[in-house]
């Protein structure tokens, strides 16, 4: 399967491709792919890909998120994105913690 997400930024296109560059290389595409079915929709978390997440860190993980919620067909329901954000966040956290 091959998904693409082209989010309207609201920052510099430039500093937003950078970021993007920066934080994808951190996460696998599998793992990228399964944060966001939990974040957007139903997905299941798979707890495997907490470890990236959190290696990833919290500012990519905030600021992509962000992105993708910002796009103008989520608009709307960024509050209920952000919130499931944090979730698996602090969730993926409290794993890597036990492990």
């Amino acid at each position: 399967m091959v998904c693409a997400f082209v989010p309207a930024f609201s920052v510099e296109e430039a500093e937003a491709k950078t970021l993007w560059d920066t934080c994808l290389v951190k996460i696998t595409p599998k793992c990228a792919l399964n944060i966001i079915a939990v974040v957007f929709g139903n997905g299941t978390l798979i707890e495997s890909c907490c470890h990236d997440l959190v290696q990833e860190g919290k500012v990519c993980h905030d600021n992509l998120i962000k992105y993708i919620a910002d796009r103008p067909s989520l608009v709307g329901r960024e509050t209920q994105y952000l919130k499931k954000r944090d979730d698996v966040w602090s969730h993926c956290v409290s794993i890597s913690k036990t492990a």
